[in-house]
């Protein structure tokens, strides 16, 4: 009756293609949907448009035969199971857009046929599965709705898609039953809720990182305020000693996820989640911390003109090491900072791309200050003179206290 076995919409981004070339991999008919010309055009030519281990291997293989790129939504209406990975930001008074959702649907239910499985991949608002299923029944759409969020670490998503258990959610045994047979393709491990609980237990985790960051960024700034080695502190704590494992080094907590799900979780406590509030604050004035101690630091007296007179340069734009993801990254928040602070900005990554970036080697050469923002193990090569003042939060250069 269909086509293709798998239909994923948004199938180019970080969260579908990957997904998609698993599929593939095993052997099932995937059809690739996006709107996106110039990285549908790199699929069909078996080239990854992001970094992502493992997977400009597979896609070659897969790429042209049992995996096909398209922009026809007609094919939609062509897959046995359709996967939705399209992005759930949140408005400017940082409240989900679910009405993105509905527009999503409002646009492609006309292509959906009786039969059709629609699997929600990703994270939603408590409840928006719920809301959906009652969204295609008034349509007349005769078919099943699950919900199994998205759960991978970018840049191990191969391996984890394999290796970690797939939480699967739907209204009705016969759903469940589905959706976990395509997803033992990947994995053994299947784990069954309800639709809400599987919709907190994704919030609930991207909250739960997001506050462990902001613990080490709260404890790293209540240190530092005092010129006291933070590093070597961390050290005490967590050296064999296995009640503080979970402790993540500080820096910068970003990205596409994590802040949007903590705004997420607090509209729907009608904004009594304290707990994510703060975490917020913290990790989001984590790089106004940074410049307003540099500009302490660096206070002018005479004809001395302070910060403004200095030349500051950022390493890593990506937000996070090893990713060429710029998405949300405060990199780019400290940028703007330093820009209205600082005499000159110097930026630079090696995987992310903008035309005014700079070499690595360039920066150090004529910046002042380097801040460390995004900690590329390329880094730990580069020479950084004594004369300059560095900031390293990450302590890559292992010049704070403490055996890392």
């Amino acid at each position: 009756m269909f086509k293709f076995d798998v239909c994923i919409i948004g199938g180019c981004g970080r969260v579908g293609l990957p997904l998609a070339i698993a599929f593939a991999g095993k052997g099932l008919q995937v059809a690739v949907y996006d709107l996106d010309k110039s990285r549908l055009q790199m699929v069909r030519s078996g080239v990854m448009p992001f970094a992502e281990k493992g997977c400009a291997r597979l896609l070659k293989k897969v790429a042209g035969k049992n995996l096909t790129a398209t922009d026809d939504p007609q094919d939609i209406g062509r897959a046995r199971f359709v996967v939705v990975t399209i992005g759930t930001p949140v408005e400017e008074h940082l409240n989900p857009r679910f009405a993105d959702m509905i527009s999503f649907f409002d646009d492609i239910h006309r292509y959906l046929v009786e039969g059709q499985h629609i699997i929600l991949r990703s994270t939603v608002y408590p409840g928006a599965t719920e809301n959906i299923r009652s969204y295609l029944k008034r349509k007349g759409a005769k078919v099943r709705l699950t919900f199994c969020p998205e759960r991978i670490a970018e840049g191990r998503a191969l391996e984890e898609l394999a290796g970690l258990p797939q939480i699967v959610s739907g209204f009705d045994k016969k759903s469940v039953e589905e959706v976990s047979r395509l997803f033992r393709r990947l994995t053994g491990d299947i784990i069954v809720t309800e639709p809400v609980e599987a919709e907190l237990a994704k919030l609930f985790t991207n909250n739960w990182r997001y506050i462990q960051f902001a613990v080490a960024n709260q404890f790293y700034m209540l240190a530092d305020r005092y010129n006291i080695d933070y590093y070597r502190i961390y050290h005490a704590m967590t050296y064999h000693y296995p009640r503080t494992q979970g402790l993540p080094r500080p820096g910068f907590a970003a990205g596409p996820c994590l802040f949007k799900d903590t705004m997420q979780l607090s509209a729907f406590s009608n904004n009594n989640y304290f707990l994510g509030h703060s975490a917020m604050l913290i990790n989001e004035g984590l790089p106004n911390y940074i410049v307003d101690k540099l500009k302490m630091q660096c206070r002018g007296e005479g004809d001395d003109p302070g910060l403004k007179g200095r030349a500051v340069g950022i390493l890593g734009m990506a937000f996070k090491a090893g990713s060429d993801d710029e998405r949300d990254s405060l990199s780019f928040k400290l940028k703007k900072i330093l820009e209205m602070s600082a005499g000159r900005v110097y930026c630079s990554d090696p995987y992310v791309k903008r035309d005014y970036f700079i070499s690595a080697e360039k920066l150090v050469q004529l910046s002042d200050i380097i801040i460390l923002a995004t900690p590329h193990k390329v880094y730990r090569k580069l020479a950084i003179p004594e004369d300059k003042i560095l900031v390293d939060i990450w302590n890559l250069y292992g010049k704070a206290g403490g055996e890392l």
